[in-house]
């Protein structure tokens, strides 16, 4: 008996064993797209044996004419598949960072909410293409190591479970696969309008390399990426071990935690201000403190997002909250020569 087209065995194998590591529902986000509706039907197919409920997703983030219609038809389309439940929500975008931006910010609130109502995974359908357009914009704009690592497969945030199982597989594949199974594809007019960067990475930037380099250049960029994010992850973790032996309730000893290697000591650092609850931490706040513990010249307190401050006072570093801003350090410390 002949197995199915290889690229819808691929997308099934892509998505089989993320499938039955959790007995946790998912949820496809479905734009109507080749990616996600490739997706979308691997994981029905998969979810018969699997044993785990898949339904699915779409945001109608309203921008372009017709979008109500267009977001109904990927529902119903969803459901000859045989995903349940499968919802129609409604995206209030801003419009902080651009139409772009603004609309992924106001889609993820929407995934968000489903997922934790249904307790959920969300199922995103980002490439191997994708990861390698991240990781170019990452080099680009020097947006250091963690923007250069990409998305990973799996991720935790906000109690949100985020899964991309597709991150191996060919923007052409599930192409295919959609193409192989007589799946209606819409192309979102977005991207294909070199009006945004990432058009035109895929359109002008990434072909150039591709003929210069003689190849291969995608892969190359997402192995980087995966190679990259292990690296990160083993840095994570020997930080967070030393963040739990230097500090105390409010503070960090100075000597100790400036004796670590900068790439411990400033995750250490980051751990140390999260856990105070310290809101949108820039790489320029965390420069400046650091600078308290190897750059030390008597300097004073370093203001922080929230309103919470950071002073050095007898060898250590201690958190002020926002109340304690007027009141002065209890002792104070003569800087190094």
């Amino acid at each position: 008996m002949a197995g199915p087209p290889r690229a819808v065995a691929v997308l099934r194998h892509a998505v089989r064993n993320g499938l039955r590591s959790s007995g946790r529902p998912v949820l496809v986000a479905c734009s109507g797209g080749a990616d996600s509706l490739a997706m979308a039907a691997a994981l029905a197919f998969e979810a018969r044996d699997a044993g785990v409920r898949v339904g699915g997703v779409t945001v109608d983030h309203g921008l372009q004419q017709g979008s109500a219609e267009r977001a109904a038809r990927t529902a119903e389309l969803l459901r000859t598949l045989g995903l349940d439940p499968v919802l129609v929500r409604t995206a209030d975008v801003g419009v902080d960072g651009g139409p772009e931006a603004a609309a992924r910010i106001a889609r993820y609130a929407v995934l968000t909410r489903a997922a934790q109502e249904h307790g959920a995974r969300i199922a995103l359908g980002h490439t191997l293409d994708d990861q390698a357009e991240t990781v170019l914009l990452g080099l680009g704009r020097g947006s250091g190591p963690r923007s250069v690592a990409g998305m990973a497969e799996v991720r935790e945030t906000g109690g949100v479970c985020w899964w991309r199982p597709l991150l191996g597989v060919r923007r052409a594949t599930a192409r295919q696969a959609c193409a192989d199974q007589e799946l209606p594809v819409w192309d979102d007019p977005w991207n294909v309008d070199p009006a945004y960067t990432r058009v035109r990475l895929r359109t002008e930037v990434l072909p150039i390399l591709e003929e210069v380099l003689g190849g291969g250049v995608a892969p190359a960029l997402a192995r980087t990426a995966t190679m990259l994010r292990e690296d990160l992850e083993a840095l994570d973790a020997l930080a967070a071990a030393q963040l739990e032996r230097l500090s105390g309730a409010h503070d960090l000893p100075a000597a100790g935690t400036a004796a670590l290697p900068t790439a411990l000591r400033t995750r250490v650092l980051r751990g140390w201000l999260r856990a105070a609850g310290v809101p949108d931490l820039q790489a320029v706040h965390l420069a400046a403190v650091d600078a308290l513990l190897v750059r030390w010249r008597g300097q004073g307190r370093v203001d922080l997002p929230g309103g919470a401050g950071v002073v050095r006072t007898s060898g250590r570093l201690v958190m002020q909250r926002p109340e304690d801003r007027v009141a002065p350090p209890p002792h104070s410390e003569e800087p190094s020569a």
